[in-house]
């Protein structure tokens, strides 16, 4: 039976004064770190930070059932928790434990990770830029009562932070790593929130910026640049945990005379190709490849970069010991559509054919979904399959995986073309899950939504990749738009799908060992628990916001608990605009700003 909380005005207001109980717990100290950095830490180191654990290389790789320990709790990206107290059976038990503010508007799409009881979590840069930038906040994770918290304004005059996000935390030994908007990398203690080093990676003046979470493997912390749409050349570097000295860096354009430059034309559109690393990357540590997904190519239109342009649209595999690129698939041989493939595939295996497949599965913003096969360094197609609606693909080669693309659907300079999906993609940035229990992946889809773009030429690439003009809409006469898509990785056959009527999904994806999974996405401000198995809906509970947050599960003391921040903004509310124009007024309902944790269990009886 499905059950809907409901937070009437008592209980709302009982809900702010237990985030205001919490705030006021919190001991007061004056900001350290130097240049406004630091914030509010504690004067004396409370009992559960002193009692901190340390995050090693093996934890990472096997981590505790109750921890969660990096974005996607396991290197393979799976999103899925071992823990089955909360199931299908006692659903209808779940309710709020407790709820903190985070003082900061705008997109929350960070994971709370937790370590032994400490709640970590990381939130936007607030605008206007340079008022406040990132945040971290430490909290005690089964009472919500907040530890420390640093603040950091923005260091760069005239930085350019295009998606003001943080997509998570890296946690290796006593220190917690932050990936600023203006492009540095940042080093904490996790005992007391204090900078432990700040290293610049590369100047946001010149439009390059991060989004994403840091990878911690092989003694390493990993980070790629942002900012595709201001004419960068992507990369992915890696970093000394314990003094910010940079091992490695690799570029996703290569420079003349290097492997993949012959798909570029000659001249210097190399140096701002695009290649853009917004979300945290994949790791297989028996072979110590990484897997990272990369962005579109620059300028945006490519017939003014005739080529493939590699490692644009790609899936490429790095050796993390030395930064060297040992395979790619390229979804969008010279992508013209925007649909950046910023997310990396996760390491599944599964069969197919009765033959067992060592796997990658990546659900692109292109509307295919594919398995491939990593295989040493290479990275072989299996095989791919639409799973929303896409016009511009007649088809896949069935040995390579390259498409044959209609060019009425491919826009151009001064070319327009009308293509689905439109240019967030069948599903964007948003990770999906995967359950080992069910041996099936679960999607946040948009369904229904295409756009009409045409290119124009870059007077200054270096400051304008994306030139052009781009209108967004609904398909007439839709039922739907946002999906929830359930696949079995075996037979690469959907199972079931959930529908919203008037909203788009931008929800990340949490499966767990109780049958259960977890995701938020929708204008309506729900947070939802289904069915893995079917589909059902067996529990929601409304938010102040909208949620873009990567659900996550954790246990304290035996009782597990779900946690997942609220805060809507970035790239979804463009989409809500979208939504709204091409329904009824009075339809869609606006989503409030206001970022805050929430967290929940199960009824004590």
């Amino acid at each position: 039976m499905k059950t809907r909380t409901v937070l009437m005005a008592m209980g709302l207001l009982g809900v702010f004064f237990i985030s205001l109980i919490g705030a006021s717990q919190q001991a007061p100290a004056p900001a350290a770190g130097g240049a406004g950095r630091g914030g509010q830490q504690p004067a004396a180191i409370p009992a559960i930070l002193q009692n901190y654990k340390t995050v090693t290389a093996e934890r990472l790789r096997k981590p505790e059932d109750g921890d969660w320990l990096s974005v996607r709790r396991t290197y393979d990206g799976w999103g899925y928790s071992p823990l089955e107290e909360i199931k299908r059976g006692n659903i209808d038990q779940l309710q709020l434990k407790w709820v903190a503010l985070t003082g900061q508007n705008n997109g929350h799409e960070a994971p709370p990770m937790v370590n032994n009881g400490v709640m970590f979590v990381s939130t936007p840069v607030n605008q206007p830029q340079g008022a406040n930038g990132n945040q971290v906040m430490a909290l005690d994770a089964k009472t919500g009562i907040v530890l420390w918290r640093y603040t950091r304004p923005l260091a760069t005059p005239g930085a350019r932070v295009l998606h003001p996000t943080s997509r998570g935390l890296g946690l290796f030994g006593d220190r917690v790593f932050l990936a600023a908007g203006d492009a540095y990398l940042v080093a904490l203690d996790a005992k007391t929130g204090r900078e432990v080093w700040s290293k610049q990676v590369a100047d946001s003046a010149n439009g390059y910026y991060f989004s994403l979470a840091p990878l911690v493997a092989d003694g390493k912390v990993m980070v790629g640049a942002s900012g595709g749409e201001t004419g960068i050349r992507g990369f992915v570097a890696a970093f000394d945990p314990a003094d910010g000295k940079e091992l490695w860096r690799s570029y996703m354009v290569p420079a003349p005379g290097e492997p993949g430059s012959e798909t570029w034309p000659a001249g210097d559109l190399w140096k701002t190709g695009g290649g853009s690393i917004w979300v945290t990357g994949n790791y297989d540590p028996e072979t110590n490849l990484a897997y990272w997904g990369t962005g579109n190519g620059g300028p945006w239109m490519g017939d003014q970069r005739p080529g493939d342009n590699l490692y644009t649209a790609s899936t490429v595999a790095i050796d993390v010991a030395t930064g060297k690129i040992k395979g790619h698939f390229q979804y969008n041989p010279n992508e013209s559509w925007d649909w950046d493939e910023v997310s990396p595939p996760i390491l599944v295996d599964y069969r197919r054919n009765g033959r067992a497949i060592k796997g990658l599965i990546d659900v692109a913003r292109n509307g295919y979904l594919y398995f491939l096969e990593r295989d040493g360094d290479k990275i072989n197609f299996v095989d791919g399959t639409p799973y929303v609606k896409q016009n511009v693909f007649r088809s896949l080669d069935p040995k390579t995986g390259r498409p044959d693309v209609d060019p009425e659907h491919k826009p151009g300079t001064g070319k327009p073309a009308n293509y689905c999906p439109g240019l967030s993609g069948g599903k964007n940035w948003p990770p999906i899950a995967y359950s080992p229990e069910t041996r099936m992946i679960y999607i946040p889809a948009n369904e229904n939504i295409c756009s009409t773009l045409s290119g124009q030429q870059n007077p200054v690439p270096a400051r304008g990749a994306n030139a052009g003009t781009m209108t967004t809409a609904v398909v007439p006469s839709t039922t739907h738009f946002g999906e929830v898509q359930a696949w079995n990785v075996d037979t690469g056959k959907r199972v079931w799908t959930h529908e919203f009527p008037t909203s788009a999904n931008w929800g990340p994806m949490l499966a767990t060992a109780g049958d259960l999974v977890f995701s938020g996405g929708t204008n309506d401000r729900m947070f939802r628990a289904y069915d893995a198995r079917n589909g059902k809906v067996l529990w929601e509970f409304p938010t102040n916001s909208g949620i873009l947050s990567q659900p996550t599960s954790f246990s304290i003391d035996g009782k597990q608990y779900i946690a997942v921040m609220s805060g809507f903004g970035i790239d979804a509310r463009g989409m809500q605009a979208t939504v709204t124009r091409g329904l009824a007024a009075g339809t869609v309902p606006a989503v409030p700003d206001g970022g805050s944790i929430w967290v929940f269990g199960i009824k004590e009886k």
